[in-house]
């Protein structure tokens, strides 16, 4: 018996160090469940963290979408963005042709004028634009400095703003012209400016390339301009009064695009009307004008 409890107990020891080792590797199992878990919490809360800081973010990003929504495009590019002249606009990313604000070189002072983003390559500011004769061109002096009309049809952009502008740096001068029977011509200068109001805005040109003329039909040198108010020619007829409209007459000059308007079966043998000489002749007053420039380097 007493053999028999000898072993027993011996058997007993041996499971009792089983226990404890399987005891002790359990521990260890459970230490490391616990580090798993505790690394977990803190990557649940650093994801909670992430979380918030991602939702502000997003809230934020509508309430100020939100804002800029509240505001036109077109006012928040007249408030950020200033032009000097449609070939600006253009190289801004704006191609569309249209009506644009334009900045006086030097000021905050402002003028709309159309953008034409076509012709050429675009960049075009249109300074003068006759089709329907719907504006009426014979304007005093203060009316041709400040410019008249609309820009989205017939109008002259201002002389004190093309002389300001136009003394900035180098621009080209092409006028377009449309006669009555689906003609069309230009003619390119490919330097042009104009005189300060002191001098009274004379005009400059220099190398005229084009389909409306080898010779120019503004007189070379060039002159003063002259309005029915202001008689600057070469002339003691006063040409603004006889031929209508405010132009660089000479003595009275080859060209007014700004005279009378005559319609259809109206427009031959008028010494007053729209005329360029060098494609046309005298009395052929034309259907419709543009006058617009670009910077040279453009």
């Amino acid at each position: 018996m007493e053999d028999k409890h000898t072993v027993q107990l011996q058997s007993m020891r041996e499971e009792k160090d089983q226990l404890q080792v399987l005891v002790s590797r359990q521990h260890s199992v459970i230490e490391e469940l616990e580090k798993q878990l505790l690394t977990a919490t803190v990557n649940n809360s650093a994801l909670q963290r992430q979380q918030h800081d991602l939702m502000e973010k997003v809230s934020n990003l509508m309430v100020l979408m939100a804002a800029s929504n509240s505001k036109s495009p077109f006012s928040v590019k007249e408030e950020q963005i200033v032009f000097r002249d449609c070939a600006e606009v253009f190289k801004s990313g704006l191609t569309t042709s249209g009506i644009y604000t334009l900045t006086f070189p030097n000021s905050t002072e402002e003028v709309k004028a159309y953008c034409d983003m076509e012709t050429g390559g675009g960049g075009w500011t249109v300074i003068q634009h006759r089709e329907d004769g719907s504006v009426d061109f014979q304007r005093t002096w203060k009316e041709y400095k400040v410019g008249f009309g609309s820009p989205s049809g017939e109008y002259w952009l201002g002389n004190e703003f093309v002389s300001r502008l136009t003394n900035e740096q180098r621009y080209v001068l092409k006028i377009h012209l449309k006669d009555w029977e689906g003609n069309e011509a230009y003619s390119l200068y490919e330097h042009f400016y104009l005189s300060s109001e002191e001098l009274n805005y004379r005009i400059h040109l220099k190398g005229l390339t084009g389909t409306a003329g080898k010779i120019s039909s503004i007189s070379q040198p060039g002159n003063d301009f002259s309005t029915k108010d202001a008689d600057n020619d070469k002339c003691i007829c006063k040409c603004s009064q006889m031929l209508t409209g405010g132009w660089w007459f000479d003595a009275c000059g080859p060209s007014n695009l700004n005279g009378m308007y005559y319609p259809q079966r109206q427009n031959t043998n008028k010494f007053n009307g729209i005329k360029w000489y060098y494609w046309r002749g005298s009395g052929y007053s034309l259907k419709a004008t543009t006058m617009m420039i670009r910077p040279a380097d453009f």
